[in-house]
């Protein structure tokens, strides 16, 4: 009986001794921490969750009103004030049936022309701002302090002037002329490079220029580490500038109703307006359906990028 009830008694002493150091190294359990006074709690913490869902609501209602909008048989924005009373696919059906309104067309056209100026964007943008971030050249502060000013002026202000000169393009290039869209891009082009390239040069400062020198040691050019070392280390910022592309080019209204006039030529933003632009046949349940199929690109990109964008809007504030 003695023995079970002391079974270290005839263990070795070596033994004994580990016990003992493990028993005395095993952290006692914490002691239970005292619940905050709700007062306390709000006046510390609480105030933040509670903006927080406040934004949240006030952000998500229009998507949900939008979406309740579509699936509203009624056709009007009056009768979806309930929000999802009644549910019909039918409005997403007739997108795609009238062929004086092709919406498959303006989806294609939509990407096509969203994607091409995303990605000439990025190109000549990033060409531009290695260039004033890595050369020194007569006219470099000019050029910047230009870019800067000229920024201040919408593109707006520029389409009777812009309608003019493609008009005139058209008589002798007429695919970069009226109802062209590479004539669209090539305006997206020319108004999009400013803001974009001086974001980028405050990005490619904050690459160290010892990398540069390094590889130009090993025989490396301009060309080789701009396409092969730069690119890879900028690669937020060219994400974070291909969506805002991508984006102003596919929400644009004014311009791509200016330039495109055929209707198998023209964009989302252009097209879904011919739904409620009849003052006998005005569906807001078609064009709210239209506007959810338009959001799931520029969403899924977001998405996409997402790990992208606080990285790449930052970096580059400071130098």
């Amino acid at each position: 009986m003695a023995m079970n009830s002391t079974p270290l008694t005839g263990a070795p002493a070596p033994v004994v001794a580990e016990a003992i150091e493990d028993a005395g190294a095993r952290p006692a359990p914490p002691a239970p921490q005292p619940r905050r006074p709700f007062p306390r709690y709000f006046r510390e913490t609480g105030w933040r969750h509670l903006v927080g869902i406040v934004m949240l609501l006030f952000a998500a209602f229009p998507l949900a009103y939008v979406l309740s909008a579509s699936l509203n048989p009624g056709g009007t924005l009056l009768t979806a004030n309930a929000l999802f009373q009644s549910v019909d696919i039918g409005s997403y059906i007739r997108l795609f049936e009238d062929p004086r309104q092709p919406f498959g067309a303006w989806f294609v056209n939509t990407l096509f022309i969203g994607l091409t100026t995303a990605a000439g964007t990025v190109i000549l943008g990033a060409l531009a701002a290695y260039a004033f971030s890595r050369m020194r050249f007569t006219g470099r502060r000019f050029g910047l302090l230009t870019l800067l000013l000229v920024q201040m002026f919408p593109q707006l202000l520029a389409f009777v002037a812009i309608f003019l000169l493609m008009s005139a393009i058209a008589d002798i290039f007429p695919v970069l002329g009226l109802n062209s869209q590479l004539g669209l891009i090539m305006v997206y082009l020319g108004g999009a490079l400013g803001v974009n390239t001086y974001l980028m040069y405050g990005f490619f400062n904050t690459v160290p220029s010892s990398i540069d020198e390094a590889a130009k040691i090993d025989g490396a050019g301009h060309a080789r580490i701009f396409f092969t070392i730069i690119l890879r280390l900028v690669a937020p910022i060219l994400a974070v500038i291909g969506l805002l592309s991508f984006i102003a080019s596919t929400s644009d209204f004014i311009l791509a109703s200016v330039i495109l006039v055929d209707p198998d030529k023209q964009t989302l933003a252009v097209g879904l307006y011919q739904f409620v632009s009849q003052e006998t046949a005005r569906n807001w349940s078609v064009f709210a359906a239209g506007a959810v199929l338009a959001a799931i690109i520029p969403v899924a990109l977001f998405l996409a990028l997402q790990r992208y964008i606080v990285g790449g809007l930052t970096a580059g504030s400071v130098k």
